[in-house]
């Protein structure tokens, strides 16, 4: 048990059993997005009722565990062997068991990101304290990813602690020293912050969300200060990327908004664990 929860990286015992526990949290994360948004709604929804001295249009108990999952065509609640990860979608073939409405094949997509994303980082940072920060690093991120991409919103149940986590781990210099943490979530909110105006002074429009501030925060709290010009830069080629396949093979117009939330958060995986070496190039390229 002890090899397990405090192996060097690269032992494949503790790569395998983080990856079959991201599976499970990977079916979780699916609740997480569908859920939140829908949560955050009805706060909404409460308190202009109730400043208006109107009847509260959501009265009954709605949260990430209750009520049980089901199916949203037929009510049909979800059993515990058709909520195996992966595999149940597999066996049912897609679809719901009672009325066969089409399940989204996003919620095993889910699921094996998450698995191949945990087994990834214990395999590179090992299964002690670094590894297992790791994890929920990735969890968080998923989870914002897609519901910035349904919803265009980062909620800050998600990003707060995302952040406050990132200054704790970084307490006794996990990644970096505490100094850089610091100045990284001071600096990676700033910077959006006077890009975000900047851009509005310029156009008039609102380039971004609050939310991509506090998430660039976040980033910069777990990787430092040093590491957020990669991140950016990161961000931007893969948006650009994404941005004009999305316009090219999907015919998506250019003048709707696409949520840039998923691209740092891809930035923030790959300077995770490629972010030495990709900031050293980039150097080199400059120079």
């Amino acid at each position: 048990m002890e090899t397990l929860l405090f192996a060097a990286p690269g032992s494949l015992g503790p790569t395998l059993v983080a990856g079959l526990l991201g599976l499970l949290i990977g079916s979780f994360l699916n609740v997480v997005i569908h859920r939140i948004p829908k949560m955050m709604q009805r706060e909404s929804d409460n308190y202009v009722a109730h400043e208006s001295g109107k009847e509260l249009p959501h009265t009954d108990r709605y949260n990430l565990m209750v009520p049980r999952s089901a199916c949203p065509h037929c009510g049909h609640q979800i059993t515990a062997l058709e909520n195996i990860p992966v595999i149940s979608w597999l066996a049912l073939r897609g679809k719901c068991r009672k009325c066969k409405a089409p399940i989204s094949a996003r919620y095993p997509a889910v699921e094996l990101l998450t698995g191949v994303l945990s087994a990834l980082l214990v395999w590179t940072f090992g299964s002690g304290v670094a590894g297992m920060a790791t994890l929920v690093f990735a969890w968080l991120l998923v989870a914002m990813t897609f519901i910035d991409v349904d919803t265009q919103l980062l909620p800050d149940d998600l990003t707060f602690p995302l952040l406050w986590m990132g200054l704790l781990v970084n307490l006794n210099g996990t990644f970096v020293p505490l100094r850089d943490a610091v100045i990284g979530a001071a600096a990676g909110y700033l910077v959006l912050w006077a890009v975000y105006w900047l851009f509005k002074l310029v156009t008039g429009k609102e380039g971004m969300g609050y939310g991509d501030f506090k998430l660039l925060a976040a980033l910069g709290a777990w990787l430092g200060w040093a590491m957020l010009p990669t991140i950016i830069l990161l961000s931007s080629v893969v948006g650009a990327i994404v941005g004009i396949s999305l316009i090219v093979f999907a015919r998506r117009g250019r003048d709707k908004p696409i949520p840039f939330g998923p691209y740092l958060a891809a930035a923030g995986m790959i300077a995770l664990l490629y972010g030495e070496q990709i900031g050293g190039l980039f150097q080199g390229l400059l120079a």
